[in-house]
């Protein structure tokens, strides 16, 4: 009975297959494609940033609390109701924009997003946790849409390189590789002028 010799071990091999490329080639394709559930992730994700950045603009609308300023007798009361800061509603609306980026980009411009998204996630936490001094409901809805932005965000910085990216007919040109050229244009002829 003999011995495998440790050169004759059974093992990954490195010897072309018949595709033209090793077995360690084809394993960096396998970790370097989106794994089966980043599509969830990224649902997941914009799912998330659309919650959250719905949930501040509607609370960055509401009447957040009103005062009340008392006149002299004949005169009635004078109610002013009061919202959150102005900006807290065009920042939300950024925020929801940026749902949308997030499906459409890729790579670097994705983190880019993510980092901006964490940014608009701040503010819109920091605007309704300023208006927590009143202890209302809106400011605090405000405060946990921020929250849910800003962790979209940070799911974007951290995950986002391995999400799917839209395909290839979403992109400027439209071809894809390997696929026949479109036919030419033809312009249309006029008829000629009587």
């Amino acid at each position: 009975m003999t011995t495998p010799s440790p050169m004759s071990r059974p093992g990954p091999s490195t010897t072309p297959g018949p595709s033209g490329g090793s077995e360690r080639a084809s394993r960096a394709e396998r970790a370097s494609a989106p794994v089966p559930d980043a599509r969830r992730v990224l649902a997941y994700a914009v799912l998330l940033c659309l919650a959250g950045a719905g949930l501040a603009l509607y609370a960055a609308t509401r009447t957040w609390h009103v005062e009340v300023t008392v006149r002299p007798a004949p005169l009635p009361e004078l109610r002013t109701a009061r919202r959150g800061a102005p900006w807290l509603a065009p920042v939300a609306v950024v925020g929801l924009a940026a749902a949308g980026a997030l499906v459409a980009t890729r790579g670097a411009a994705r983190r880019a997003v993510g980092v901006l998204l964490v940014m608009i996630g701040a503010g819109l936490a920091v605007g309704g946790g300023q208006g927590l001094a009143d202890g209302r409901l809106w400011p605090a809805l405000c405060l946990i849409g921020g929250v849910a932005v800003a962790a979209a965000g940070c799911l974007t910085v951290v995950r986002g390189h391995t999400w799917p990216a839209m395909g290839a007919r979403y992109e400027r040109g439209g071809a894809v590789p390997g696929a026949p050229p479109p036919p030419p244009r033809r312009r249309a002829r006029r008829p000629p002028a009587p």
